[in-house]
């Protein structure tokens, strides 16, 4: 398994540990291959969950949402999401 880095949050590690190493499967295995899936995307939204309270918890998901129009980054809230996903 290749080396990844830690979540931002302890809390985190193992779910991104988790998404981190079905993405590179997929992307080795199916992308490259030009099959599309969505293999990871459970993974991702338990990661993006967890990591979202943790930048609320540090006060950094005001600052990084307030900067999002001025980079012109488009982001769906996850609470918004189905919560079956997570």
């Amino acid at each position: 398994m290749a080396l990844c880095m830690d979540s931002i949050d302890e809390a985190c590690t193992k779910f991104k540990h988790e998404y981190d190493s079905c993405f590179n499967k997929w992307y080795s295995d199916k992308f490259l291959n030009g099959k599309e899936s969505d293999d990871c995307t459970k993974l991702f939204k338990r990661y993006q969950h967890c990591l979202l309270k943790a930048l609320d918890k540090q006060g950094l998901a005001k600052m990084i949402a307030d900067a999002r129009p001025a980079i012109g980054s488009v982001f769906t809230d996850p609470k918004d999401a189905d919560e079956k996903d997570r």
